[in-house]
């Protein structure tokens, strides 16, 4: 019975657990990405931030090799609004 119990436990943490998370990056405080190794000749793209505007509007920074790219989509498509070298970002402020 003992052992049920335990079993019944680690169920209950683990579901909050991930019910948190989903949450967390439903709500957009989180973000889980697994980057691969850029293996040579292979174009590297990445998100490097995205703003949500309006429900139907938003801006995305996109690096695709080199160059950085800033999008912004809209439900008539999507535009390219700037490009140019790899710029370094700075870093986000700290929250306390």
């Amino acid at each position: 019975m003992e052992g049920t119990e335990q079993l019944l436990a680690v169920i209950v943490v683990l579901g909050l657990l991930s019910g948190s998370l989903w949450l967390l990056k439903r709500k957009g405080l989180v973000r889980t990405s697994f980057r691969r190794p850029v293996r040579p000749g292979e174009p590297r793209l990445e998100v490097i931030d995205r703003l949500a505007l309006t429900p139907q509007h938003s801006l995305h920074l996109v690096r695709v090799a080199d160059p950085t790219l800033l999008v912004g989509l809209s439900p008539q498509g999507c535009n390219l609004l700037e490009s140019g070298p790899a710029m370094a970002l700075p870093a986000a402020p700290m929250e306390n």
